[in-house]
């Protein structure tokens, strides 16, 4: 995982589709389904911490007014 287009390639081979027009409640859903991904033992560890890394650093891009 290396950028946000990564983690919606990820979801997306899954069927999950995230698009709320709400940045933020994107973020939190998509955070939500690597949980759920993680715990289905889909992903491994090291995917899955840079995953949670990169949607927390977007969020604090946006609530910060830097996109």
């Amino acid at each position: 995982m290396k950028s946000m287009k990564d983690i919606y390639d990820l979801l997306k081979q899954y069927g999950t589709y995230i698009y709320t027009r709400d940045r933020i409640g994107d973020l939190i859903l998509m955070e939500d389904e690597i949980r759920e991904l993680y715990k289905a033992r889909v992903m491994d560890t090291k995917d899955y911490q840079m995953a949670l890394l990169l949607i927390r650093q977007e969020a604090t891009k946006i609530k910060s007014g830097k996109n």
